[in-house]
């Protein structure tokens, strides 16, 4: 009989330093530390611990003298010379103005969700600023015998040897022009637009990886496959 009990704790106790052990290792792959403090035999209360900021969220936004900045809450309206954007943040993250104009976005809970929604919003707001002050643009070349395209009203018409050209419509807050018959570049003041835009267009024609043939961005690198090798005589 005392050799079960004394079984019976030796078990209890190896089980709790295991779970001991297990909650700490956690921790730590999640670059969090989350101590364990024992209660009872059978449970832990666990202390939460305040989480470093993302590099990139606490950086601060500096807003040029010919931008608007109306903040209500947590929606924000930016309005620069190039037109106006606006948008509504979660409850996870807060903005804050400072009495020079620099806009901080900090995180207003303490859990995983803020941090990952931190360094985003901050880069969201940042785009922002820039888009309405100085607006931003996509580059984009065709690659291929007979492939052109040029713009005809608000259209932009691709020839990229299908049996009829393509016609896509141009955003009203983008603007659309072709260089040499094989560059388009895309500007605007909204970078989400922009990029949605310049992949609708790739997305007809993507390349391909034995020649490269098709639609790609500027600067893109694209991995040619080595083909099959002709037989030998």
């Amino acid at each position: 009989m005392l050799e079960s009990s004394t079984m019976a704790s030796s078990s209890i106790t190896s089980s709790f330093q295991t779970s001991n052990l297990r909650s700490v290792f956690l921790g730590e792959r999640n670059r969090i530390c989350v101590p364990g403090v024992p209660v009872t035999r059978n449970g832990f209360l666990r202390k939460a611990i305040e989480c470093k900021e993302s590099r990139i969220g606490k950086q601060p936004i500096q807003v040029p003298s010919n931008v608007t900045i109306k903040l209500e809450g947590q929606d924000l309206k930016v309005k620069g010379p190039l037109g106006e954007l606006s948008r509504t943040y979660p409850r996870e993250v807060k903005l804050e103005r400072d009495e020079d104009g620099i806009i901080r976005v900090k995180k207003a809970l303490e859990t995983r969700r803020a941090n990952q929604m931190h360094g985003l919003f901050r880069t969201l707001t940042d785009n922002m600023v820039v888009g309405v002050s100085k607006g931003f643009e996509k580059r984009l070349q065709l690659v291929g015998v007979g492939y052109r395209a040029n713009v005809e009203g608000k259209d932009l018409v691709l020839s990229l040897g299908f049996s009829h050209p393509v016609r896509m419509a141009i955003p009203a807050t983008l603007q659309v022009k072709v260089e040499e018959n094989t560059r388009i570049v895309v500007s605007g003041f909204d970078k989400c637009s922009i990029g949605e835009f310049a992949a609708s267009i790739r997305r007809w024609r993507p390349p391909e990886p034995y020649k490269g043939k098709g639609v790609r961005y500027a600067n893109e690198i694209i991995r040619l496959k080595e083909g099959k090798a002709g037989k030998k005589k």
